[in-house]
């Protein structure tokens, strides 16, 4: 109250508090200084459902190309009644739509199956949720025309890495955006700009960034990311194909492992549940390891295909304690054991571990990641 604080426009763009300076993406473990690499979200410290931008978590095959929104063009072809090209005006005179929607990578927890990760951001850090703005796709399909024999289509980004994914024509037609804007600004570099595919509750690679490219096929295209990568391996040597959905999780942020709780007493226990399939419809909690479950409460809003946010009052006695959550989305569908995800799947998997997330609280308050 003694001296004037910062003008005004200082800096121009705003930052955060030097006070938060720990508040940041780290890379994936074994991925620095490479352009085929991934940074982790700190969902420790974010709060509420959406993540700054400067925080989403970042996945790239062939690093981050510079790209010039006036020089870009988006090329629709294949099945089509008539392939057309658009640049970045003509697709923003289209009606826009913002919506509140997870991405999360399909490696995301993939350290689980076997390891253990000391914080929730190595362990479920390839994960975000931001408001998506952009024009649907079905719109601008209409414009082409739909041949139809297409069941399929391609989407391929401008990256070095030329990345392509099969979408089906019902996801396209269902609540695929073209995304040019995230969280209220145009889309940051490493998310795409100046434009993306978005597909809600679908692994997140297949949301193709600085896409280029959508051609209209009869069956699948069958390309690297979805043959050689993005399969998931069964015990019998076998392996599931097009596994795009990501199924109904959750976890507790705080307390989480490496953190500590500052002694016996009252503790608020807050945590994030997901599904690509809808709406969470209930939280459960465990402090025991799953023995006993009490009901978490839900914050507002309850959006499908989105972060939900939930908390339950805990009194810690000092004793060692494991927490848990266990959700369940609008469908039925209820987050499995790693007990009961290990035996469906054995340990060949990498991709989609969706496993309840235990974190035991020591005596001496220090909280860590544990296979309970």
């Amino acid at each position: 109250m003694r001296a004037q604080g910062r003008p005004i426009l200082s800096p121009p763009y705003g930052e955060p508090s030097p006070h938060e300076a720990a508040v940041v993406r780290i890379p994936f473990p074994g991925r620095v200084n490479t352009t085929a690499g991934a940074s982790l979200t700190p969902l420790q410290s974010v709060r509420g459902i959406i993540t700054p931008s400067g925080l989403v978590f970042e996945r790239h095959h062939g690093g981050v190309p510079d790209i010039r929104p006036d020089a870009h063009r988006l090329l629709i072809h294949g099945l089509v009644e008539r392939a057309l090209v658009f640049n970045m005006d003509d697709l923003m005179r289209f009606p826009s739509v913002s919506r509140m929607h997870f991405l999360e990578c399909s490696g995301n927890s993939a350290g689980e199956w076997g390891g253990l990760g000391k914080t929730v951001q190595v362990t479920h850090g390839l994960l975000s949720c931001c408001e998506w703005t952009g024009v649907p796709l079905a719109a601008v399909l209409q414009e082409t025309g739909i041949d139809p024999r297409a069941r399929w289509l391609l989407a391929e980004g401008a990256d070095a890495a030329a990345m392509t994914r099969s979408v089906p024509m019902e996801k396209a037609l269902d609540d695929a955006l073209l995304v040019y804007a995230q969280n209220g600004e145009m889309l940051r570099p490493e998310q795409g700009y100046p434009l993306r595919l978005f597909l809600p509750g679908f692994e997140g690679n297949t949301s193709v960034k600085w896409l280029r490219r959508i051609k209209l096929g009869a069956a699948p295209f069958m390309t690297r990311e979805e043959t050689s990568k993005y399969t998931d391996l069964m015990p019998d040597g076998t392996a599931r194909q097009f596994t795009l959905l990501m199924e109904a999780k959750s976890v507790i942020l705080r307390p989480s492992g490496g953190q500590q709780v500052h002694g016996p007493g009252f503790v608020e226990i807050h945590g994030l549940a997901w599904s690509g399939r809808g709406r969470i419809a209930r939280v459960d909690v465990s402090v025991d390891g799953g023995r006993n479950w009490r009901q978490a409460q839900l914050q507002e809003p309850v959006l499908p295909k989105c972060f939900t946010a939930f908390r339950l009052p805990w009194q810690w006695d000092g004793a060692p304690a494991i927490l848990q959550s266990r959700t369940m989305d609008e469908t039925g569908y209820v987050q499995p054991t790693r007990e009961a995800l290990i035996a469906a799947r054995g340990f060949n998997s990498f991709y989609h571990y969706n496993g309840i997330q235990s974190w035991r609280v020591g005596v001496d308050g220090n909280v860590d990641n544990v296979h309970a």
